[in-house]
């Protein structure tokens, strides 16, 4: 198990704790840290921790009714090759939730997790 104070931590809402855990391990790159399906698990990528709570976890339960959906948050990951990452991905049948952006600052693609949380590509310029 990861020491929490190494890492930024960021709490995701999800509705099925297992299906995140798949789709983070298998697709972005994170690694199982602590799991306690079906109420809560958390993975880690890098300095990120990602912590997965479902409806049962205290995380959950914490949150005011009116602020317990996916929203326009997301996480952001930077990837050296943005059309393979894309390419791959497809591959394995995960969907995008917009086409592909280029601005000034680089390109990125956003995709969500089994719950709706977004998750943002981003390839610098």
């Amino acid at each position: 198990m990861t020491e929490p104070e190494k890492y930024a931590g960021v709490r995701y809402l999800v509705d099925d704790v297992q299906a995140a855990v798949d789709f983070y391990t298998t697709h972005l790159g994170f690694a199982l840290n602590r799991d306690a399906a079906p109420a809560f698990a958390d993975v880690v990528r890098g300095p990120l921790r990602l912590l997965l709570s479902g409806p049962a976890s205290s995380g959950a339960r914490a949150t005011p009714a009116d602020a317990a959906v996916a929203g326009g948050n997301r996480i952001h990951l930077l990837v050296d090759d943005l059309d393979a990452e894309i390419s791959r991905l497809r591959a394995a049948g995960v969907t995008f939730r917009r086409d592909l952006v280029t601005g000034p600052g680089g390109r990125q693609i956003l995709l969500a997790d089994p719950a709706g949380n977004l998750v943002e590509l981003f390839q610098p310029a």
